[in-house]
């Protein structure tokens, strides 16, 4: 009972057991079991009556691990036990399954522990803790799965405007604020293209009723003053305003309150909003940041029950759609917004983007120091922020900061994304890879020819696991860059060919490679996507590359040796060739001049040329 209690808390589920499994322990245990799961073998079981259900539970198909719990009784033999359950872990045929043990008593279950220590089978002084290092063991587990998950793309603006809301943050800093107020936390948002409630000022009570009656009762009614945070503490809230006249009330009576709740607070007025009756999910997104580990971001059950639930999961900067989900997932709102009884699933593609754009907006403000959007309120259809707060630092509003330089993890580098013309007419857009072009950087894989696949993998491969092609895709940009050529056509987009620079650890060196599609060889991607990498290799500080090539790859040799590579013909069959950046000796040829690195490219509607030019034939393009 105290193990489950522990599983149930750690967020674990008691499995299921099979039919077949049922019928095993009964046939092995005594009449009166306990008939289900935890599974009690009684207080007189010898060891093989422990070997029997353990058998029968390893065999289970539904069954991923077990905790072996015992307790010293006057006829228990624990060392034969230990050893039995030895036996049964050596086993090939349970080795996939994982056994943790509680022995707890001294005597002969001491040397039962030392048994269990000698053959490497984790032992605990309490079932609450192996059932501890059982779920770790499964969140780690967890997490790499996820980390070799393909993520969604999603259709976010990346790039909103930032002049609206840099005036915002100006006007506070200069006037000596830290805290926006609550119109402006929303004017921000809004922006930033979030879906807000709409909110108006109202220093008086007939401009407060004026704003009602444009919207349309009911309203809402909030105290406005820098110095009053938390409103409904101040008693500053008022719902449900019918009226003309309920508006005037309300007014009056949240004014005197906030003046009594603080004599020296600066009261602006009052906010009117809509009073919004459809039924949804609150949820709270948070962000703070730290001086050391930048920004951090806060996902959770919202509304008033977020400091009594505690209920909440913290991610890093940039997020995509895997990362997010796994945020929604550590809590227990999360089982709410799938719905539940008669109550629909919240819309949790829509939440998606809404985290997603919350974490473009943290990456593009490093002035914001805090930011609470709760409640977000949102249903099956839609969602809508109905309060905010937003704390900036004074002193980074008017720093100067590098594209960043505020993050722990380096984001996507959009700054890197340019279009460049093949020979024959059609323009290609140049751009790192992301985790999201799996799907595509397979269609690429298999268009190769064999010849291309063993020029570039050394051997030959007929496919690529999945854990392998999130490798490729999934990147940390801080060590390394992957440049893909992708073509727009016919209203799909292509991988065309790929460049990609490994750094070394000591970050001056690094590993380049690259392959082009066999029918885009000849068209002069091959060296644009060479010379491109070789350009942010030299941003990046690298100051030697090289590149290992087969000795019969022809092609590849005389394109390396062209821009500048020092060849050296290895003894297996190998060769390798050294490009020294810091010398400044890169070759340029006519079709492959130096790319703007800060080039913003137009939006890739139709990337098709209406120019056509004579396809010349070159150099074939894989390393």
């Amino acid at each position: 009972v105290m193990a489950t209690d522990a599983l149930i808390a750690k967020g674990g589920k008691l499995a299921k057991l099979s039919k077949k499994t049922m019928d095993a322990l009964n046939s092995v245990l005594p009449p009166f079991w306990s008939k289900g799961n935890p599974i009690d073998v009684l207080g007189d079981a010898r060891a093989d009556r422990y070997k029997a259900a353990v058998e029968a539970c390893l065999n289970d198909a539904n069954i991923d691990g077990i905790v072996i719990i015992f307790t010293q009784q006057a006829t228990s033999e624990p060392i034969e036990i230990a050893k039995t359950i030895v036996e049964l872990v050596k086993s090939k045929a349970y080795q996939n399954k994982t056994i943790l043990t509680s022995f707890m008593g001294y005597g002969a279950v001491q040397e039962a522990n030392r048994i269990f220590n000698a053959n490497n089978i984790p032992t605990y002084s309490t079932p609450e803790n192996a059932i501890k290092t059982y779920m770790y063991m499964y969140q780690y587990e967890r997490n790499l799965e996820l980390i070799y998950e393909t993520p969604e793309e999603l259709p976010v603006d990346a790039a909103p405007p930032r002049r609206p809301i840099m005036v915002i943050l100006r006007n506070a800093a200069m006037e000596n604020r830290e805290l926006l107020t609550e119109h402006e936390a929303k004017k921000i948002l809004e922006h930033y293209n979030f879906p807000v409630v709409k909110t108006e000022v109202a220093t008086t009570a007939d401009e407060a009723v004026a704003f009602a009656q444009q919207m349309g009762y009911p309203v809402v009614l909030k105290i406005l003053s820098p110095q009053i945070v938390h409103k409904t503490d101040a008693g500053g809230v008022m719902l449900n305003i019918n009226s003309d006249s309920e508006v005037k009330q309300a007014f009056d009576i949240i004014m005197q309150r906030a003046r009594e709740y603080n004599k020296k607070a600066n009261i602006i007025g009052v906010t009117v909003q809509p009073m919004i009756k459809r039924r949804g999910y609150e949820v709270i997104i948070g962000g703070k940041t730290d001086v050391l580990f930048g920004p951090a971001i806060l996902f959770g059950m919202g509304g008033v029950g977020v400091e009594l639930f505690k209920d909440y999961s913290i991610g890093l900067p940039p997020l995509n759609t895997t990362l997010i989900r796994r945020m929604m997932e550590e809590t227990k709102v999360y089982q709410l917004l799938k719905g539940y009884r008669n109550v629909p699933s919240a819309d949790l593609k829509l939440l998606e983007e809404i985290m997603l754009l919350f974490s473009q907006f943290l990456i593009d403000f490093p002035q914001i120091k805090e930011i609470d959007i709760n409640p977000l309120l949102i249903n099956e259809k839609d969602a809508c922020i109905l309060d905010a707060r937003i704390t900036v630092d004074k002193d980074a509003v008017f720093k100067k900061f590098e594209p960043h330089e505020h993050l722990v993890i380096s984001p996507y580098p959009k700054k890197y994304e340019t279009l460049w013309a093949l020979k024959n007419g059609q323009e290609v857009l140049l751009r790192p890879i992301k985790p999201e072009d799996e799907p595509l950087w397979l269609e690429m894989f298999q268009s190769f020819s064999e010849e291309s696949i063993r020029y570039r993998f050394f051997q030959m491969l007929k496919d690529t696991p999945h854990e392998v092609r999130v490798r490729y895709c999934n990147i940390d940009y801080d060590r390394e860059i992957a440049i893909v050529a992708e073509l727009g056509e016919e209203g799909r987009r292509k991988i065309l060919g790929v460049g990609r620079l490994n750094i070394e650890p000591d970050g001056k060196s690094g590993e380049i490679a690259f392959i082009i599609g066999d029918k885009w060889q000849g068209l002069g991607l091959g060296t644009k996507v060479v010379d491109y990498v070789l350009e942010i290799a030299k941003e990046m500080g690298v100051e030697t590359v090289y590149a290992i090539m087969l000795s019969d790859n022809h092609r590849a040799l005389n394109l390396t040796k062209k821009m500048g590579f020092k060849l050296e013909y290895l003894k297996d069959d190998t060769v390798k060739g050294v490009l020294n950046l810091k010398e400044e000796t890169l070759s340029k040829c006519p079709e492959a001049k130096s790319p703007q690195l800060t080039h913003e490219p137009k939006k890739q509607e139709n990337l098709v040329s209406e120019k056509k030019k004579k396809t010349v034939p070159s150099e074939a393009e894989t390393t």
